[in-house]
């Protein structure tokens, strides 16, 4: 394993270095200039021309990476940290933006629809085949897809139906791993183009019995006539995970009597899903040179658990805790709005959409023994009556409006207002109903422009309202907690500069939270509380560099800072005040780095690190987890059609705590261990 990290570390490095000295003739440079972004405004606009900190990963990047998982498409992505697996399996993820690390405090999009509907981000079952570009958002939501996220947005838009290059990949690595996939673009006549993806994906760990497989179908059709749109997507997805083990913590740090990889899981523990989604819009002109566009999508999901969790760290009887659920959500999206064209530079925009979410689970609770060396999996019979239920309806209903003037060719102005109204219900409890607006303010300025280049600044307040998060757990339906508000404000610098080749982008920003949803556990199992008022700052800088023949280098930084200000949580029987103290899990620091070479033929290679500052495993702030570096690095070899590819990612084998268990109390998921693969990829 050893030897293959070192193949791996040197064959980007000697690719870097030959490509650097080889002589070859002087050539015009050709920028690429990075493209343009939709869920800000819903228009296609350049990143620098919208007051927010926004960026765009293209599908040529992801590839030049061979970026398959959130972790690895965002790696090098300003501000944001993701921890791979989680809670919700080996095949999830627990992203962090703006110094919060939180299941349900960012929102995911793929292709316009939201990812998960009014419950939580469907991040297990996102598939990063055949994507145009991952749009990233840093901040609260726009008022255009209601009251869903506080602090970033992932917006995954897959190729365009009528896209006429075909993939065919396989791959394999450690740990058994492998998969076969195709991206098809399937022939038609007349105005109908049709494109399809399917795939499947068998992916090992090292941690004892741990695995997921996942088939994806991924079906999308459009009719594309002059000014006009519609379209119509299906994707299905089947998901089957063999869960990890969080963890455990004994005081100041994790704890020394369990094994790295040991699994707690009862023997044949699973997490499983079924999920099925459909949708549909259209865009067209109407009365005076305004566009209406429509979407709607309805996804069913059925997910089952087998699971358990250490509740003991000692050898004795019934020393784990554990849960059988099968849980199954239907839920709809749907929005329609009007853009009108720009008249004496001021642009409009309104609309209204609707979030719906029905959904029930229903299960039974046991405690059973594990030995603490984790040499075995203890057989636990599933439980039959399942006793316990936690259901809920959510209905989250909007009307948004919002304007954007330019008074001059420097200056852009902009501004919205969203009109809330949301209902939701938990078991047999009475409805609670909010009605609450929210809205932003946007300012960019050009200090100095010429060409492409140029040098802008820009400002943001944004003020957002959400329903607390519902998580299914078997401690549910005991009403409904406090709605979660923020304030945020955010400013900085917008920088292009040697004729294309250098962006950059300095952010400040300050968030106020009130009532933050955060987990506890009672009774060995899972639940949600209002954690007060929480405040998160920080400064963050990002740089693009693009080079002439085909080479692309990023490095990023942030500093965060996010504290409890006000928030009393009660430790064994005793209340204690949390203000001042540092948010869990949340890193000061966070830093990456990455330098690509990915020409259309001959040698290509990746190399990329990410740095992850001190933080605090518990709000008490009674245990650091120290500092840590993962290195990636990837090179194969293009020919017109055929790429071979060797890839590894964290090849220091770092198993750091990145994210905390809301299942086991005191307990952390660790960084996923070195993985090398091997692939093939055939386009024509």
């Amino acid at each position: 394993m050893k030897n293959s990290c070192r193949a791996i570390v040197c064959s980007a490095a000697v690719l870097f270095a030959a490509r650097a000295g080889a002589q070859t003739p002087p050539q015009k440079p050709v920028v690429g200039i990075p493209g343009v972004e939709v869920v800000a405004t819903r228009l296609p606009e350049a990143p620098h021309d919208v007051p927010a900190s926004i960026e765009v990963i293209s599908g040529d990047q992801l590839r030049a990476r061979n970026a398959t998982t959130l972790r690895d498409a965002l790696s090098l992505a300003a501000g944001v940290a993701i921890a791979p697996g989680g809670d919700g399996g080996p095949a999830g993820a627990v992203p962090e933006f703006w110094g919060l690390r939180e299941f349900d405090a960012f929102l995911l999009v793929v292709d316009d629809v939201p990812w998960g509907g009014a419950l939580n981000p469907a991040i297990s079952t996102l598939s990063l085949r055949d994507v145009e570009r991952i749009e990233v958002l840093r901040g609260p939501a726009p008022i255009t897809y209601g009251s869903t996220s506080f602090v970033g947005v992932i917006h995954v838009v897959h190729k365009a139906a009528a896209a006429t290059t075909s993939y065919f990949d396989a791959h394999g690595g450690n740990f058994s791993s492998g998969g076969l996939g195709a991206d098809i673009a399937i022939p038609t006549s007349g105005a109908w183009k049709s494109r399809a993806t399917v795939d499947f994906d068998k992916q090992g760990f090292k941690d004892d019995n741990t695995s997921y497989s996942r088939g994806h179908v991924l079906w999308r059709t459009a009719k594309v006539d002059a000014d006009r749109k519609m379209w119509i997507t299906a994707d299905g997805t089947f998901l089957r995970q063999d869960p990890a083990s969080p963890h455990a913590r004994e005081g100041a740090s994790l704890s020394t009597k369990t094994p790295l990889d040991a699994n707690y899981n009862p023997a044949g523990g699973y997490i499983d899903e079924d999920r099925f989604a459909v949708a549909a819009g259209l865009e067209r002109p109407i009365l005076a040179g305004a566009r209406l566009g429509v979407t709607a999508s309805f996804t069913h999901a059925a997910q089952r658990m087998f699971r358990g969790f250490l509740t003991n760290i000692a050898d004795v009887a019934n020393n784990a805790s554990g849960f059988k659920e099968n849980i199954d959500i239907n839920d709809f999206y749907g929005d329609t709005h009007i853009i009108w064209p720009s008249m004496s530079n001021v642009r409009f925009m309104t609309g209204v959409d609707a979030l719906f979410a029905a959904g029930e689970g229903t299960g039974a609770t046991f405690t059973y023994t594990v030995p603490l060396n984790g040499a075995t999996q203890t057989s636990v019979a599933e439980p039959t009556s399942l006793d316990r239920d936690a259901e809920t309806e959510r209905r989250f209903l909007g009307a948004y409006a919002s304007a954007e003037w330019r008074p001059t060719t420097r200056v852009t102005l902009s501004g919205g207002l969203r009109m809330n109204a949301t209902t939701e219900s938990r078991g047999e409890g009475a409805e609670v109903t909010h009605t609450k607006p929210a809205g932003s303010l946007g300012a960019i300025l050009g200090l100095w422009e010429r060409g492409d280049d140029h040098v802008r600044v820009f400002a943001n307040y944004r003020n957002t309202f959400k329903p607390a998060a519902f998580d299914f757990s078997l401690q549910e339906n005991e009403g409904v907690l406090d709605p979660e508000t923020s304030n945020s404000y955010e400013g900085g610098l917008k920088v292009r500069t040697m004729h294309g080749r250098v962006d950059l982008e300095l952010s400040a920003f300050r968030m106020d939270f009130e009532n933050l949803v955060t987990s506890i556990v009672v009774n060995n199992q899972p639940a949600l509380i209002n954690a007060g008022s929480t405040r998160f700052q920080g400064v963050e800088l990002a740089t693009d560099l693009r080079f002439p023949n085909s080479v692309f280098a990023r490095g990023s930084v942030s500093f965060h800072d996010g504290k409890f200000v006000d928030f009393v949580q009660a430790f064994d029987g005793t209340p204690t005040q949390l203000a001042g103290k540092r948010f869990e899990m949340s890193a000061k620091q966070i830093a990456s780095a990455g330098l690509m070479y990915a020409p259309e033929r001959g040698f290509v290679a990746s190399v990329g690190l990410n740095y992850t500052g001190d933080r605090y495993l518990n709000k008490r702030n009674t245990a650091l987890a120290p500092s840590f570096t993962t290195f990636d690095a990837g090179a194969g070899y293009r020919t017109g059609k055929i790429e071979f590819r060797l890839d590894g990612r964290n090849l220091g084998d770092r198993r750091d705590a990145v994210s905390e268990s809301e299942f086991g109390d005191a307990q952390y998921y660790r960084m996923s261990s070195r993985t090398i693969q091997a692939g093939v990829v055939v386009r024509y």
